[in-house]
């Protein structure tokens, strides 16, 4: 564990393909989506204290969840915890950690990650992180972490490096948008191919210089910001200034004009536990094929489904095969998982309708 290393945690999602259990007031980094005791996020810090002290932990979140981050991180510095005015996505979020982390700490080395994903194996993992650090320490690479793919998947980027060594610092060809079935199926084949986890390592000096020569609209926003950094006046100058950033993400921003890209592919079991789907298989089965958490759930019948029961007293289902349901505060999901991609556009109309979709 290096001195200098520090986690920008990515908080600021809301999670709405696990609707009805990831709501806008309460997203899923902030859940204990797959019934252990803990929420997302307090599994991302357990995750990442191999390699980073408590005090050099921050995160990003928009303002409404602040105070959920300090019931659920009481470990983490108030001041470590970011809040955005509103979503710029992830380049002006990262740049905003990058830029504040470096004007205290310039030697810092830095992780920034998600908080709603999900890694099995975090002793390979950790070995992964703690490769990428040694690497972008004191250098000018930045580290991606590539998970080596298990299935054709269609729901996620890829990044491209030809020749790449599993657990080895390798250099990137390039990135690849999700691409559809076929496309998915030839990576595989063709080898080289790696899930882009969003899992991203650099020093601050290397990311603010990446930042000025690409995205220099969202510097010189940060430059104007910097002064009144770790002040009084911080927040009122990061409302004022923040919504005049470029809305991009970070990954078309840097990391697919730099030449200084790298990956790092490995096999942690990681998910991003974005659908009821991928959910599903992180939970135990019964013999059935079915997965429950929580509640008293009584199955006649059924296969294959995922029964997510939340606060309901008894779920009762009969007869279903491939089905998702799902409750939490009163509203109720009933989705074949077939259809799961939908539940974004059916969530969406729920409030103030009454429409039947």
């Amino acid at each position: 564990m290096r001195d200098n290393t520090h986690v920008v945690i990515m908080a600021g999602g809301i999670g709405s393909r696990l609707w009805p259990i990831s709501k806008p007031e309460m997203p899923k980094q902030f859940i204990d989506v797959l019934g252990v005791g803990k929420s997302m996020i307090q599994l991302t810090v357990e995750r990442f204290s191999a390699v980073c002290r408590p005090e050099h932990f921050w995160v990003v979140t928009s303002d409404r969840y602040v105070d959920t981050v300090k019931e659920q991180l009481p470990g983490i510095p108030h001041e470590q915890i970011l809040a955005e005015p509103e979503p710029r996505n992830t380049a002006p979020c990262i740049a905003y950690a990058c830029r504040k982390i470096g004007k205290r700490y310039p030697d810092a080395n830095v992780v920034v990650t998600p908080s709603d994903a999900l890694v099995l194996d975090k002793e390979i993992f950790a070995g992964n992180i703690a490769k990428a650090l040694s690497f972008t320490d004191g250098g000018n690479g930045i580290v991606t972490v590539g998970i080596t793919p298990s299935r054709p998947e269609t729901g996620y980027g890829y990044i491209h490096s030809c020749g790449a060594q599993e657990d080895e610092v390798c250099k990137v060809s390039e990135f690849r948008e999700k691409p559809d079935l076929e496309t998915a199926k030839s990576y595989i084949e063709n080898g080289g191919f790696f899930w882009n986890a969003g899992i991203f390592v650099w020093n601050v000096r290397t990311i603010n210089e990446q930042l000025r020569r690409f995205a220099p609209q969202i510097s010189s926003v940060m430059d104007a910001l910097e002064a009144s950094f770790y002040t009084e006046k911080e927040d009122e100058e990061l409302k004022r200034l923040f919504p005049q950033c470029d809305k991009i993400s970070i990954d078309y921003a840097v990391m697919e004009k730099s030449e200084d890209i790298y990956v790092i592919p490995c096999s942690p079991g990681w998910s991003d536990l974005g659908s009821w789907g991928s959910v599903k298989t992180h939970i135990p089965e019964d013999g059935d094929g079915n997965s429950v958490v929580g509640g008293d759930v009584r199955l006649f019948g059924c296969r294959n489904c995922i029964v997510h029961a939340g606060d309901a007293r008894t779920v009762v289902a009969e007869g279903l095969e491939g089905y998702i349901i799902s409750e939490k505060n009163g509203d109720i999901l009933v989705c074949r998982l077939s259809e799961e991609q939908r539940i974004k556009d059916f969530s969406a109309c729920y409030k103030g309708s009454n429409t039947k979709q």
